[in-house]
């Protein structure tokens, strides 16, 4: 196990390191240009054409390409030096940014640009996530940087609609586009000079499957990836029935807000208290147990609770969430350096696509279920797909490492 066992020196080193800032302050222009671009996106289309599900196909088209472009890209991230990979990425984005705040840029290559985007972001995902463990190291520093920019996405949640929706009352939706290909360019620009270049990490071209397979071929990666995933697919559940959920309640649009925020400040807080206060080594400990009661707050719902409980359930749901910097670690450890940028990129493609699906699949539940037996079923069944990717973890963990931890599942 590489973690250690003194105090963590908190984010504030982190942000010591100079390469990190810029890759921190790129991260803040790219995660709100995107907010901006689907709000812009969505108010633009939906006056072009009238059509709510036109509209509306404007954020579905932000996951859908996921797939195709972190399965035939990965490789990519391993291929090319890290650098040049974010760059040339943010670059494209500014690209098609620029091409949809043209006037006249019809509808139907305002949604194939939406999907270009969306194509190229796993890759850049991924590539910026193997070289943080470049800039950071691969120990605690890393699972640090790591949570800095997952809690810059989910204030993201909290913030960045908002201030899209400010921006279009001053601004007309081409205007706010402008803006978001400018966000691009500054995060090229603060990448490419703010970065030192390294390396590619090697690895020849392959085919898109035999990368996938040189991935999740070992064991152990195949079940901290897993970790990565499934857990997700049922922690969106009650957020994505909220709306039809708060309209049981007779709650207002006001109670919606307030609920809709529950589970974003609680992986917010969660991963500040574990990053600040719990040393490497305690996190990691504390990985297993806190994934497998993760889900368990969602019980809560069988009893079909009012607006306090639920807020109560949404936020401890949120804060379990600081097993992610266990788990970050965890993985790093697990995967081979030549194969980082392959597994990081697939890690968020996966990531991104399956709670996409986790979301439909509520939706489609809750067409024949009430809404609360839903979110209750999913918390049972998510603890238990957990609990079997944790038995799964514990059996191909070494031998020397099983004895150590409490639940039994091995800190590698």
């Amino acid at each position: 196990m590489s973690a250690d066992t003194s105090p963590s020196t908190g984010y504030r080193a982190v942000f010591r390191t100079g390469e990190f800032r810029a890759v921190f302050a790129a991260h803040l222009l790219s995660v709100l240009g995107v907010v901006v671009a689907e709000i812009s996106l969505t108010v633009l289309v939906y006056r072009a054409t009238g059509s709510p599900l036109l509209s509306a196909l404007t954020f579905a088209l932000g996951f859908l390409p996921y797939v195709l472009g972190g399965t035939l890209l990965a490789g990519t991230a391993d291929r090319r030096p890290a650098r040049r990979v974010l760059v040339g990425c943010d670059l494209a984005c500014a690209a098609c940014a620029a091409a949809m705040a043209l006037p006249g840029t019809p509808v139907a290559l305002l949604l194939v640009l939406r999907c270009a985007m969306a194509f190229v972001a796993p890759l850049f995902q991924g590539a910026r996530a193997a070289s943080l463990a470049d800039i950071l190291g691969a120990g605690d520093a890393f699972v640090l940087g790591r949570s800095l920019l997952r809690m810059v996405a989910q204030s993201a949640q909290l913030i960045g609609f908002g201030l899209g929706g400010l921006l279009l009352t001053v601004l007309a939706p081409r205007g706010a586009i402008a803006l978001t290909a400018a966000g691009f360019l500054g995060s090229a620009l603060l990448l490419g000079l703010g970065t030192r270049g390294r390396p590619a990490r090697g690895g020849s071209r392959e085919s898109p499957l035999r990368g996938l397979r040189a991935v999740l071929g070992d064991r152990r990666i195949r079940a901290l990836t897993l970790l990565f995933w499934l857990p997700p697919v049922f922690v969106v559940v009650p957020e994505a029935l909220l709306a039809p959920y708060a309209a049981g309640l007779a709650a207002g649009t006001g109670v919606l807000g307030l609920m809709m925020c529950a589970m974003p400040v609680g992986t917010i807080v969660g991963e500040l208290w574990a990053g600040s206060a719990l040393t490497a080594r305690t996190r990691s400990r504390i990985t297993g147990p806190l994934v497998a009661a993760g889900l368990l707050p969602l019980l809560l719902y069988g009893f079909r609770p009012g607006v306090p409980l639920a807020l109560t359930a949404l936020l401890l749901a949120g804060l379990a969430h600081a097993y992610t910097l266990g788990l970050d670690q965890w993985y790093l450890d697990a995967v081979p350096e030549e194969l980082r940028g392959r597994a990081m990129t697939l890690l968020s493609t996966g990531l991104m696509t399956l709670q996409g699906v986790g979301m439909a699949l509520a939706g489609l539940a809750a067409e024949f279920f009430p809404v609360h037996e839903v979110v209750t079923a999913s918390g049972v069944l998510g603890t238990a797909v957990v609990l079997l990717l944790l038995a799964e973890l514990r059996a191909c963990a070494p031998e020397r490492e099983r004895p150590r931890s409490e639940t039994g599942l091995a800190a590698k």
